[in-house]
């Protein structure tokens, strides 16, 4: 691959920090203030698409901010694994901060100023975390994304939003300072920087290098970075469902978990490499560690009646497939692992979408109480129904693709358990989902009357959950660009 020198980078990092700074600047003006949020987000794709071509035609684009010490520096790099997460993120934006508007001003929510300049600083973060050219670069932007959500999960400003965020910051920044900050540091003394690889196979550890120190730092980046939400360090995730609607879209499809699963499968790949980790025996055993927390967390799930708790357990499970792809080491199994990115996040992200519609359209946020609603809400449950397939993986939608790579993947590395654990967990899928949606058309309340005055939300909610819900598809009927991206993660420069 090419290596270019591109100044596209640093505008892209940049432009939701200055969003941010417009945003606050006309908080007085709310029209104003949404235009711009608006206009960042569509600045901010367009950028990334911008990049894209040059990334997909094979090169590498980096830019140097300035250097720290030797070996270590801050800088920006584009690759394929770079645009997958650019790419959702910004999209993604984009529709959630129309959707956002009218969930916002449905509630008549306070600090809305706060909410949208924190959301920018959030997007500045995840594309940081994206376009990061080392491990120092990236630790900063990842707990970025930390400081800058907590108001978000805290936006309410009672006792269990303190709560939820004190727990919030406790978690992600704890972890990231217990496990991930030390092991840079041993990092740092092994390899005398912190640059990640051009390529996946080989990393940057030394051949020589005590093969349990080398184990022990593995072990540190995959819990350290738990915005993964791996069990056992993942009730942060269910207890920030406090947040309003928009930032539980941003959590879990958006920014939060995905800087998560980015930064994990980053180290993993680019500071590991996939030879290093099979010689150490390190596929394996993350394969099994992380099956837990398939099962486990789609276990939990059946069991909520909070529609937002329930999908919060999802995502917990749906997240640990994308680790599963990338530790099963075989170019199917990480490119299923890597397709699932955008296809979580459409498809969590819609679900997400529609549990905020129902809740300003009906003030429903317990499954038993939504029976019949789909009739009066036929489009918020008809693009959740589509989403609920993405997630159990059933043509035609993006989880089937995703899906079906990662079975490729298990069967390429011969592991019967990872199968059995895709299997499984794909029928505890359905066994959550297909519930909710059968429930909304054909069943009836929990108080058994019929939801009189209740319409579709907001044309600025339902034009968003419609479009994620389509994109859904689309990934699922044309994955070409996505996997485009995935399958040169494998090409070595």
């Amino acid at each position: 691959m090419e290596l270019v020198q591109d100044t596209r980078l640093l505008l892209a990092v940049l432009a939701p920090l200055l969003g941010a700074c417009a945003t606050v600047a006309f908080g007085k003006r709310p029209n104003l203030r949404d235009a711009c949020s608006f206009v960042t987000a569509a600045l901010l794709f367009g950028l990334i698409a911008w990049i894209a071509p040059a990334v997909y035609a094979g090169q590498i684009l980096h830019f140097p901010v300035f250097k720290l010490l030797p070996g270590v520096s801050i800088a920006l790099r584009a690759d394929p694994l770079s645009m997958i997460f650019a790419l959702v993120a910004s999209l993604l934006w984009v529709l959630t901060v129309f959707y956002s508007i009218g969930y916002m001003r449905g509630l008549n929510e306070h600090a809305q100023t706060r909410f949208a300049a924190c959301f920018a600083l959030a997007l500045f973060g995840a594309i940081g975390c994206a376009f990061s050219d080392n491990l120092f670069t990236l630790y900063l932007f990842y707990e970025l994304i930390s400081i800058t959500t907590y108001p978000l999960v805290a936006h309410h400003q009672d006792a269990e939003a303190y709560e939820s965020g004190r727990k919030y910051l406790t978690y992600l920044v704890g972890a990231a300072k217990a496990a991930v900050l030390p092991a840079m540091v041993v990092l740092y003394v092994l390899v005398g920087n912190l640059d990640f690889a051009h390529g996946v196979r080989n990393g940057i550890i030394p051949a020589d290098a005590d093969r349990w120190v080398v184990t022990l730092l593995y072990v540190c980046f995959v819990l350290g970075f738990a915005k993964n939400a791996l069990m056992p360090l993942h009730s942060w995730l269910p207890t920030a469902m406090v947040a309003p609607t928009p930032v539980s879209a941003l959590l879990h499809a958006v920014a939060v978990v995905k800087a998560g699963v980015f930064a994990t499968t980053r180290v993993m790949l680019y500071v590991f490499g996939v030879e290093k980790m099979a010689s150490l025996n390190l596929g394996l055993p993350t394969a099994c560690f992380v099956s837990v927390t398939i099962v486990a967390a789609s276990v939990i799930a059946l069991t909520k009646d909070n529609l937002k708790l329930r999908l919060a357990y999802s995502t917990v499970s749906q997240l640990a497939y994308i680790i599963l792809g990338v530790a099963l080491l075989t170019p199917a199994g990480v490119e299923g692992g890597l397709i699932h990115i955008p296809a979580h996040a459409f498809g969590k992200i819609t679900l997400f979408f529609c549990a905020g519609a129902v809740y300003v359209a009906a003030r429903k946020q317990n499954i038993s109480e939504m029976g019949g609603l789909g009739r009066t809400m036929p489009v918020t449950f008809g693009a959740f129904g589509l989403a609920s397939l993405s997630m159990i993986g059933a043509p035609p939608v993006g989880g089937f693709v995703s899906k079906w790579y990662l079975l490729r993947g298990a069967l390429d590395a011969g592991s019967l358990l990872a199968v059995g654990v895709l299997v499984l967990s794909t029928i505890l899928n359905a066994a959550y989902f297909v519930p909710v949606v059968y429930h909304a058309f054909f069943g009836q309340s929990a108080e058994a009357k019929p939801h009189n005055g209740v319409r579709e939300a907001d044309l600025r909610m339902l034009v968003p959950l419609s479009i994620t819900a389509l994109l859904s598809v689309l990934l699922g009927v044309y994955p070409e660009v996505f996997m485009g991206f995935a399958k040169k993660v494998f090409v070595v420069p």
